[in-house]
């Protein structure tokens, strides 16, 4: 790519412009709205048939959008002391926490939360 020596400011015309309209902000983001807590049915299970026969707690059925699901799974990691993840809408914690995880989604405000079957 040639370099070439400008000579004045007109020059950058078609770089800038000095115009008074402002542009309009991308408003095509999701921003991290949660649904109603409430009205959610959530389910925790333990699981042992994921990791190699270790079992691993998943909290499913919370309807919050991917920003909010990773926000809750920071904060159960964090108290619970364990790793985890969010794959496919569901809540991946290692171990069996499905006690913490129920107390700490009802704290949080999931009032229908209930331990599920395996």
């Amino acid at each position: 790519m040639k370099k070439t020596k400008l000579d004045s400011l007109s020059d950058l015309a078609i770089v800038f412009s000095t115009g008074t309209q402002k542009e309009q902000p991308n408003q095509d983001f999701e921003t991290p709205v949660s649904s109603n807590k409430k009205l959610q049915v959530v389910r925790v299970q333990l699981n042992t048939r994921l990791k190699a026969g270790k079992s691993a707690t998943i909290v499913y059925g919370l309807s919050e959008n991917e920003a909010i699901l990773q926000q809750i799974c920071k904060q159960i990691k964090q108290k619970c002391g364990v790793g985890g993840s969010v794959k496919d809408g569901e809540i991946i914690i290692q171990g069996d926490q499905v006690q913490k995880v129920i107390l700490m989604l009802k704290d949080l405000g999931y009032s229908n939360t209930k331990k599920s079957g395996a």
